[in-house]
């Protein structure tokens, strides 16, 4: 079970909830059973995801990462396929019992994830850009239970993809370092995000949530400093380092989109979720 747990990376798949309730709130809140069948597609789409990844670099894994579950033997190769595809499978069918467009939107997801896993993963530009509309697409995926505001605000997803583009640009560097020109990237695009994330909140006017201008000085404050320090440094430790805190921390830019949505309390419970990845993150790995 531990091993199959590793492969799962429970951590990152909370931050896959994270989204959705994320694009559930920019959808207004409508839709309330739409969101278990939705929340339940995230997480095995993401599930399926992560276990496919290892799957696809059991080879590369044997040298560099020996004691991951599929190359230390814990794990066969043809289980983790097997299990992958179920879970991706799942996860469509799960979306469709939410809404048509939401199914639409799982579908591209999965296929998404077959071609960064299976290909796009290993070249540099391409790769980083994929995982990006990954992410990008499971916002869209909460935004879908109500299919007008899909339509209408979709493009609140590039703040993850181009977040996720860029963390996933550095990671590149995690075991052998010296990518100073992703994290010189990463600097200018996270920073871009941030600054798109405080513009749109203070847009509302009078409405505008002081909880999301605050979350995003913290998402500023955590994931700009690691990145530097990765930068300076370009050793494969500050690197994983910068990656691992830029994954869970997407949290607090789905919060931050919450608050702007849906309110105090409701983008508390989104927050609530870093914890949960937090803990998480401190008994499985999380890249």
């Amino acid at each position: 079970m531990r091993a199959f747990l590793e492969l799962l990376r429970p951590a990152n798949v909370v931050t896959a909830l994270a989204d959705v309730l994320a694009g559930f709130a920019i959808a207004d809140l409508g839709n309330w059973p739409a969101l278990p069948w939705l929340l339940l597609s995230t997480a095995c789409l993401y599930g399926g995801g992560v276990v496919l990844n290892d799957f696809f670099d059991r080879s590369i894994d044997a040298i560099e990462r020996p004691e991951r579950p599929i190359p230390s033997g814990r794990v066969r190769p043809q289980t983790a396929a097997a299990l992958g595809a179920i879970l991706l499978g799942a996860g469509v069918v799960a979306a469709s019992r939410a809404t048509s467009t939401a199914t639409i939107v799982a579908g591209l997801i999965a296929v998404a994830v077959v071609v960064y896993d299976a290909a796009a993963k290993r070249h540099a530009v391409f790769g980083p850009i994929v995982m990006g509309t990954c992410r990008g697409l499971n916002l869209v995926l909460g935004i879908s239970a109500v299919a007008i505001a899909a339509a209408e605000r979709w493009n609140l997803a590039l703040l993850p993809f181009f977040y996720i583009w860029a963390i996933t640009a550095v990671s590149r560097g995690e075991v052998h370092g010296r990518n100073r020109q992703a994290t010189t990237f990463a600097l200018g695009a996270v920073g871009g995000v941030v600054a798109a994330l405080v513009w749109w909140a203070l847009s509302k006017g009078q409405d505008v949530s002081l909880l999301a201008l605050a979350l995003s000085a913290v998402l500023a404050w955590r994931v700009l400093g690691a990145l530097w320090r990765a930068h300076q440094a370009a050793g494969p430790a500050l690197v994983r380092g910068a990656v691992r805190t830029g994954v869970l921390s997407l949290v607090l830019l789905d919060a931050a989109l919450a608050a702007i949505y849906a309110g105090t309390w409701y983008a508390l419970l989104v927050l609530a979720t870093a914890l949960v990845a937090g803990g998480l993150a401190r008994l499985f790995a999380v890249t």
